[in-house]
């Protein structure tokens, strides 16, 4: 009668560990799911955050533009319906308007009185020189305002930096080092519009195959965003052939 009792008390026992292997399936399994729930997520931001991004600054700059001009024109010339993009359009004939009429006698003769005034105010006259000398440099160089993009060794040697070429070393600099030097923007991370300039021996920059773009975005990712290799083709400065101030300053130099 005690061999009935024993197994029937053994028959639990081997339903145990069905339960235990059961739960650690589903464990498994939900760990599995939370997984591919994640990276669905992490794969949806990415794809849609920079269309959304994108066209939430493309509407909100078509908004600004809309406001102010609509503010600054006549209740009688600015049309009741909202036209998305219509200050922006009346910006740009606006600049058009503005740089026909600049081009002319009348044009160039109120663009220089208003220069002398503002050349006599004392605060106004350095910001305004500052701003003046950076747009014409940005858009009216018949170069590129950053040419290549260059490794260099800084802050010492054997750690590299990623460096925008903006030209030759001119001026007053090259003359009292007397090298060949070149201009060298080292922006910082992620903000590349802050960094410093560099007067860099020409013999110590490496030139890089990749795009300012690519390079810019390499910053601004701090090198999450790698471009790709494009190949191993040895890159020549873009600065290589003189100027013309350099050759004067050379010919001076030469007759001292």
């Amino acid at each position: 009668m005690a061999q009935p009792e024993d197994n029937q008390t053994r028959k639990p026992k081997s339903a145990k560990p069905k339960a235990r292997g059961l739960s650690r399936r589903l464990m498994i399994w939900r760990a599995l799911f939370n997984a591919r729930m994640r990276n669905y997520l992490l794969t949806g931001i990415l794809v849609t955050a920079p269309i959304t991004i994108t066209v939430w600054l493309s509407w909100q700059i078509l908004q600004f533009f809309d406001r102010t001009v609509r503010r600054m024109m006549p209740p009688d010339l600015y049309p009741d319906i909202s036209i998305p993009g219509l200050g922006l359009l009346v910006v740009f004939l606006g600049l058009i308007l503005v740089g026909a009429l600049t081009a002319g006698l009348v044009g160039r003769f109120f663009v220089r009185t208003s220069e002398r005034i503002l050349n006599n105010m004392p605060i106004v006259r350095s910001v305004y020189g500052a701003i003046k000398q950076i747009l014409e440099t940005v858009l009216q160089n018949k170069a590129t305002a950053f040419r290549q993009v260059v490794l260099i060794e800084y802050p010492r040697p054997g750690i590299w930096a990623l460096g925008f070429v903006s030209g030759p070393t001119k001026g007053e600099v090259r003359r009292r080092l007397d090298r060949e030097l070149v201009n060298v923007f080292l922006p910082t991370t992620p903000n590349p519009t802050s960094g410093f300039l560099l007067f860099v021996p020409k013999a110590d920059v490496q030139v890089m195959n990749m795009t300012i773009e690519e390079g810019i975005k390499l910053v601004v990712s701090g090198g999450i965003v790698t471009p790709e290799d494009v190949g191993d083709r040895q890159g020549k400065l873009a600065i290589d052939a003189p100027d013309d101030d350099d050759s004067e300053a050379d010919q001076q130099r030469k007759g001292q």
